[in-house]
Parts: C-alpha cells; structure tokens; sequence
C-alpha cells in the first residue's frame, strides 16, 4: 500500500492543528519538511512531540543553496547544515537536496562528499529553472546517475520534474521516467502539472493533464510519496485531503 507525505515549510506553524488532526485520521503517513533558511532556532521546537513521521528537504536555490556554485559552499554547508539539526531532532532517515543550478556538475558531487552524510537523497530536477531559464544539474538520468554514482547517495524522484525535463530535453517523456526508476528511488515527489511545459508546476491532482493511472502503476505498491501541491488556505488543508484521495482513486485503476 502506498504511502502519502504531507508537504510542509519549518515555519508552517498555522498547518500543526490540521496536521495533527489528518494524521489520525490516516489521511497521511509522514510530514516532509522543508528546512527554510535560519529558521530552527525559533521553529524547531513546534515539530518536535508530535509523533508523527518526518522526512527533511534541505534549502534549495531559492532559498540560499546552490551545490553547483564553489563561491556558495560556505552559506551551502551552513544552510544544508541546519536541515541536518532538523533530521537528528525529529529522528529523519532522509534529506533530501537540490543538486544546483547554472553551475557545475563536478562542484556539486564534491559539496556533497563533503557534506558526506547518509541520509541524503538527490533530488532530479526539470531542465530549464523557474528563474531567467537558467539550467538546472540533474535534469537528465545521466547526471542523476552521475552524482549517485560518486557520492553514495540516495536518490528521490519527483515525478513532475522528470516530465518537464523530457519536455525540455526533446526526450520522451515514458522513456526518461523508467530510467529514472531505474535508479531505485527512495521517495517520490508528485503534482500535476501540463505535459508540454518546460516548467514546473505544482497544481491540484485533475488540474493538469499527467496520466496518474499510468504512473502509478509503474510505482512499487509501497512507495512514499510526498504530495507537493499548493496550498490554497492558510488555515485549513483541506486542498490536500482532497489531492490524495484523488490519488487513491487512481491507485484503483
């Protein structure tokens, strides 16, 4: 049976109630947790207790972290290092990391050995980034491969990301999702999304046009799966109830 995560930001302080609440309800499985950037001195402490599962996302480009850059490795081990003191204060086994943007592949692997820690997990991205169309690293199998290959990582797959980047890399989109499922993937990453944009989008389930009865048929039965729609209310998370049933109704085909 499929499992479900819940996709939180550190500072989402306004979701704890409802999260609680959907938990017990077994409407999700694990919360992954996206570290935002200086936030655990002051964050931390609401997660804690909760006895629910947690998965970590470290800061990405967005956010400070660029692994592909050499000039960002002191505010990248900084940053990446608070997502660690997440992971050890609420008992993770994953980290999940960007490999980096409009840099170098190379740099990027020895960020990562140097970070040198065994729960991370590289994340694919799409080919063509949200800002300026800069180049995403780890848009293709390849580079993928590349970075597991070298720094003994783990690998999470986001489903839509691979999409895009098929887009991007005149690739057939069926093709490049097998190969990276060749890759064993620890979690995957889902939303919907348009399958002939180069970019990333982070719609509703029955919003786009992905084809999630095929998608997830070629899943293993058990795998964990973090929902990473938007979130339309600040106070409730309903959207997302209705985004994993959605999901579960597909799993039935």
């Amino acid at each position: 049976m499929k499992k479900y995560g819940l996709k939180l930001w550190s500072t989402n302080t306004n979701y704890l109630k409802e999260a609680v609440r959907l938990y017990k309800e077994q409407e999700f499985d694990y919360i992954e947790l996206f570290s935002v950037s200086d936030s655990f001195d002051e964050y931390s402490h609401y997660w804690q207790g909760l006895e629910i599962p947690f998965v970590i996302h470290a800061p990405h480009f967005r956010s400070g972290v660029n692994l592909a850059k050499k000039e960002n490795r002191l505010r990248n081990i900084k940053l990446v290092g608070e997502a660690q003191k997440y992971a050890d204060f609420l008992k993770a086994d994953e980290i999940i990391i960007h490999p980096g943007i409009a840099g170098e592949i190379n740099e990027t692997v020895r960020q990562i050995n140097e970070i040198n820690d065994k729960r991370l997990l590289v994340e694919n991205k799409p080919y063509y980034a949200l800002d300026d169309n800069l180049i995403c690293i780890g848009a293709s199998p390849d580079e993928i491969k590349y970075i597991i290959d070298n720094c003994q990582v783990g690998f999470c797959l986001d489903i839509g990301h691979s999409l895009c980047a098929a887009r991007g890399l005149e690739k057939d989109p069926a093709t490049m999702l097998n190969e990276f499922m060749s890759f064993n993937p620890v979690i995957f990453h889902i939303t919907d999304g348009d399958m002939n944009s180069v970019y990333d989008n982070h719609w509703h389930i029955g919003w786009g046009n992905y084809d999630f009865i095929k998608i997830l048929n070629i899943l293993p039965a058990d795998a964990r799966l973090t929902v990473e729609t938007d979130k339309d209310s600040r106070e409730n998370l309903k959207d997302y109830e209705q985004d994993v049933n959605r999901l579960k109704k597909y799993e039935k085909h």
